[in-house]
């Protein structure tokens, strides 16, 4: 597994386009969607917010919810960015989609900011950007995982 600062040095250009469909601080929509997993073992999707810092990739938690209790039994997370279409007059210029997998590492209470909740971090097993070639004609797909490094798929 991998904090968001080794997939940066890892991956710089994956990490950067991931990045920029996931930081509400590069313009990407605030709410992201998480899978977890129920105690029986289904799957849970759920609405959540996320942020870069201090090289971690981090989202918090209401106090006592499902999704809390899901990722402090089962760590195990997907976590998507906002869906958005590509423009349709230049869909070079889309930002993607990114989707990322890991496990939640529990960190203690959310930050002193007036909102109760838990605050986890990302331990990183699988990052993925989806978003169209530089030409804006091929669907393009970018991967990292542990020990493989990056692979490319394009597509038209």
């Amino acid at each position: 597994m991998a904090s968001w600062s080794e997939i940066e040095k890892q991956a710089p250009a994956l990490a950067a386009r991931a990045r920029a469909a996931l930081d509400t601080a590069a313009g990407a929509r605030r709410h992201k969607t998480i899978a977890t997993l129920r105690a029986d073992g289904s799957p849970r999707i759920s609405g959540i917010e996320c942020w870069f810092e201090g090289g971690e990739l981090r989202f918090g938690s209401m106090p006592g919810s499902l999704k809390s209790a899901d990722l402090r039994r089962d760590p195990r997370f997907a976590l998507h960015s906002p869906t958005i279409d590509p423009p349709g007059e230049s869909p070079a210029g889309w930002v993607g989609e990114a989707k990322i997998a890991g496990r939640a590492v529990y960190v203690g209470p959310l930050p002193d900011d007036g909102l109760p909740g838990d605050l986890f971090r990302a331990d990183v097993l699988e990052v993925v950007w989806t978003g169209m070639d530089q030409t804006g004609t091929r669907l393009a797909v970018e991967s990292w995982h542990p020990g493989r490094g990056v692979t490319r798929l394009e597509r038209d």
